[in-house]
């Protein structure tokens, strides 16, 4: 398991914790929904949202902690093409959202997908998630069907991990 990484702006970011992955689930759905979904898109979300233990086990979930209390998560997955690792989830509790707590999971994010190999970091993003990665540098590279909502296609950006 890789050590914490040190202290970002005021939020820590560590590996998560098994017991955790229920919480993270929730703060998941709490953080999508206020983008102001109605609750059939969030029941059909909500799976997709799910943090589940055997990924925290596989050393791919991390938590941002401020003040002894997450406030928020990130995830990576195996990508589909060799040399590509999925930004799975990145979620920050609603209250803390803007605070820079986003901006410190993504780069731990791209610096771990880097440690292990990765030369492209993919996400498939909330169209209103979609400044946000555009401002931290990701490209959009088209859009893809959302796996939790039939019919609906997100956008689909990129970051080359290629060093600089």
């Amino acid at each position: 398991m890789a050590p914490a990484s040190p202290k970002i702006g005021a939020c820590s970011i560590r590996p998560a914790r098994i017991e955790e992955a229920d919480a993270l689930s929730d703060l998941c759905a709490r953080s999508k929904a206020v983008w102001g979904y109605d609750r059939g898109f969030m029941t059909l979300a909500r799976p997709a949202l799910a943090i589940a233990p055997d990924e925290v086990a596989r050393g791919a979930v991390w938590v941002a902690v401020l003040g002894g209390r997450i406030v928020g998560g990130v995830t990576l997955t195996p990508g589909e093409v060799p040399g590509t690792l999925d930004l799975g989830k990145l979620f920050v509790r609603p209250r803390r959202l803007r605070s820079g707590i986003g901006r410190a999971l993504l780069a731990h994010a791209v610096e771990e997908a880097r440690r292990r190999g990765a030369a492209r970091l993919t996400i498939l993003a909330d169209p209103n998630a979609a400044g946000f990665y555009e401002r931290e540098g990701a490209r959009r590279i088209g859009d893809a069907p959302s796996g939790a909502v039939p019919g609906r296609f997100l956008p689909l950006y990129e970051i080359s991990l290629a060093p600089a």
